[in-house]
């Protein structure tokens, strides 16, 4: 049986080979591991071998493991779905989120982040194949919400966030990375300091490399196909 421990260095592996590909450097790169279904085991055999990212979508799961791993100093992130009266416990628990669309959720998530801790690092999740069914704000309203939510307090807007629509062609999944890039370099040419492209995962995140995303977020080629929630 593969090990979490091999299959991680394999996404490693896949994340460097794909930057030196593309001219970046993997430091350039960050790995998120979606831990969302999987238990508190894995996710520290995980931190044991060096991954120090999960990525959780379910409120209270996530909130439980990152109490039950508090000694081992992990950094978490939001990536489901966040309605808003989860608000205020994502705020007080996670140090992402990337799935703000809204910007109801955005002053909900900074009305509730404590002082005591540093501000909440958020990514605007961008709907870059105008699928009537994903949620995300639209390219066209991306630019009045990223400059909204950039001048609230206790959030700090990184960057932006995508799940395009799946598709085994290498250049179909280079497309919908391609506009997100270039909306992210427009808003930057606008003022907004983003560091963060959170897009790719197991099965395209080469596609996402070659178009400049800085995070991917891999689930199934670490942890193997996901459990039912």
């Amino acid at each position: 049986m593969i090990t979490l421990t091999a299959r991680l260095q394999a996404v490693l592996a896949r994340i460097a080979d794909a930057a030196r590909q593309y001219g970046r450097a993997a430091s350039d790169v960050r790995l998120l591991a979606v831990s969302k279904t999987w238990p508190t085991t894995s996710v520290a055999e995980l931190a044991a071998a060096g991954q120090r990212s999960f990525g959780e979508s379910y409120v209270q799961e996530g909130i439980d493991k990152i109490g039950r791993l508090r000694e081992l100093a992990l950094e978490w992130h939001f990536i489901g779905a966040l309605q808003a009266n989860k608000t205020r416990l994502v705020s007080e628990s996670f140090d992402w989120v990337h799935s703000v669309d809204r910007l109801r959720i955005a002053q909900r998530l900074s009305a509730s982040r404590p002082s005591s801790l540093p501000p909440l690092s958020v990514c605007l999740q961008v709907n870059v194949s105008g699928e009537a069914t994903k949620r995300g704000v639209s390219l066209a309203a991306a630019p009045d919400l990223a400059h909204a939510v950039a001048a609230l307090p206790r959030l700090r807007l990184r960057g932006l966030m995508a799940i395009p629509a799946p598709s085994d062609d290498f250049l179909d999944q280079r497309r919908p990375f391609r506009r997100l890039r270039e909306l992210s370099e427009h808003l930057q040419a606008e003022g907004l300091p983003f560091d963060t492209l959170s897009m790719g995962m197991s099965h395209d995140l080469e596609a996402a490399i070659a178009e400049g995303a800085t995070l991917v977020r891999v689930g199934t080629a670490i942890f193997g196909e996901r459990i039912t929630a």
